[in-house]
C-alpha cells in the first residue's frame, strides 16, 4: 500500500525534494548568498562606470555592452545613495571592456550534483563542530597586526550581449584580503573584482567619514565583543538583522556565515557561532558537499525559500576543520533569467590559508 506523502509542516524546505516533486515556484528573487565581495566590488563598478561613461561620450557607437550580473545581494558599506539603490536590487552590471579585474577570464557556468539534506543530526554535527574548533590550536592576535585570508573562489553569473543572457564564470581564482585589527586598514587583491595589483579596503563613506564596524561589516576588534553566550549572541543578530535579506532565519544564517569566512573570530565567539546556528529553524545537514578545489565534506546549510540556493558552510568529516562554503541553486528557475538550474553553483569558496602577520601585504609564504 503506497505510504501517504509527510506533511511539510514536519519537514525543512530543503527536505521537500526527498519527499515529493516541487510545485512550480513563483518568480524567485536574487539568492541572499554570502556577502563576500564586501565594499571593493561596489567600488569598482562605480569607478569602471565613470570611466566608460566619459569614454562612451569621446568614442563611436559600438557593439552592444557585455553585461555581466552577479548573483548575490552586496552589503557593503555606504558610498552613495544611487550605487545603495544597487545593493538592494541586489545585482551590479558590468560593461564589456570595463569589467571590474581583468585577470579572470570568463569561463562556463559551474555545476555540481545537489546533496539532499536532511534536519536529522544537525545539533550533534554542530556540537562536533563546536567541540574541534574549541580544541583547535588558538592564534594570538595583537593591536596593529593584520588577518590574512586566502582562498580560491569562483563566481556564476548572468551574462548578456544584446538581447542574449547566457551564464558564465568568473573561474576559480586566487583571492586574498588583508584587514587590521581595528578595520582602519585593509588590502584586496582578486582579479574578478580587482584591479591588476589589488586595491585598497577601508571604512569610510561617501564624505570621507569613518564607518563603525557591526555584524554586516565586523573587525576583529568588534568581533572580540560580541557575547559568547549562543542565545544572547543570536538574539544580538535577529534584532541587528531585523528586515534584511529573504527572512530573519535566513539572515541569521547568512550573517554567521560571513562572521566564519573571512576573518577570524576568537576562539570562544567561534565555537558559540556554530551553536547559535544550531538554533535557527530550517538548518540541515548535507552528507556530501565539495569546495572550490575539490575537497569533500559534510555540510551544515540553510535553503533560502525564495531564491531557491542553498548556502553550505563545508567541514572535514573526519577533523570538523572549516573547509569553505558554497551557494547552490536547489529549486528551479532561479535568478531573473530563469536561466540558474537546479545544480548551478552561484558561489564557491575554498580558505586555503588564514593566519596573522605583522604588515600590510605581507604573505606568510614570503614574509614580506
Amino acid at each position: 500500500m503506497r505510504q501517504s506523502r509527510p506533511s511539510h509542516s514536519r519537514l525543512t524546505p530543503d527536505e521537500w525534494l526527498e519527499s515529493e516533486q516541487l510545485l512550480s515556484p513563483e518568480e524567485a528573487d536574487l539568492p541572499a548568498g554570502r556577502h563576500a565581495f564586501h565594499k571593493e566590488a561596489l567600488m569598482a563598478f562605480i569607478q569602471q562606470d565613470a570611466r566608460s561613461t566619459t569614454a562612451a561620450s569621446a568614442a563611436p557607437p559600438s557593439a552592444a555592452p557585455v553585461r555581466r550580473r552577479l548573483l548575490r545581494p552586496l552589503i557593503v558599506l555606504p558610498v552613495a545613495a544611487c550605487s545603495l539603490a544597487l545593493v538592494a536590487a541586489g545585482v551590479l552590471t558590468f560593461t564589456a571592456g570595463g569589467e571590474a579585474g581583468d585577470g579572470s577570464a570568463a569561463g562556463p557556468a559551474l555545476t555540481a550534483t545537489v546533496g539532499a539534506g536532511t534536519s536529522a543530526g544537525v545539533p550533534q554535527l554542530l556540537d562536533r563542530i563546536s567541540l574541534a574548533s574549541a580544541e583547535s590550536p588558538q592564534v594570538e592576535v595583537r593591536a596593529g597586526q593584520y588577518v590574512y585570508v586566502e582562498s580560491k573562489v569562483a563566481t556564476t553569473y548572468e551574462k548578456t550581449v544584446g538581447d542574449k543572457t547566457t551564464l558564465a564564470s568568473d573561474g576559480i581564482h586566487r583571492r586574498q584580503v588583508w584587514n587590521s585589527t581595528d578595520g582602519t586598514k585593509g588590502w584586496l587583491i582578486d582579479p574578478a573584482v580587482s584591479p591588476p595589483g589589488g586595491e585598497k579596503l577601508d571604512r569610510t563613506n561617501e564624505k570621507g567619514e569613518s564607518e563603525p564596524a557591526r555584524l554586516n561589516a565586523p573587525t576583529y576588534d568588534y568581533l572580540a565583543t560580541l557575547p559568547t553566550d549562543p542565545d544572547t549572541l543570536l538574539a544580538k543578530i535577529y534584532k541587528e538583522t531585523k528586515g534584511m535579506g529573504n527572512s530573519p532565519d535566513q539572515q541569521a544564517f547568512t550573517t554567521i556565515g560571513d562572521l566564519l569566512h573571512e576573518s577570524l573570530p576568537p576562539a570562544e565567539l567561534n565555537t558559540a557561532l556554530y551553536k547559535a546556528a544550531a538554533k535557527i529553524p530550517g538548518v540541515v545537514h548535507v552528507e556530501d558537499a565539495a569546495d572550490a578545489i575539490g575537497r569533500r565534506g559534510v555540510a551544515v546549510a540553510r535553503l533560502d525559500e525564495t531564491s531557491g540556493a542553498r548556502t553550505e558552510w563545508i567541514f572535514d568529516a573526519k577533523t570538523f576543520t572549516y573547509l569553505g562554503e558554497r551557494t547552490i541553486q536547489v529549486r528551479p528557475d532561479g535568478g531573473d533569467s530563469g536561466l540558474i538550474k537546479p545544480g548551478t553553483v552561484i558561489y564557491t569558496e575554498a580558505v586555503t590559508l588564514r593566519q596573522v602577520v605583522d604588515e600590510l601585504k605581507e604573505t606568510p609564504s614570503s614574509g614580506a
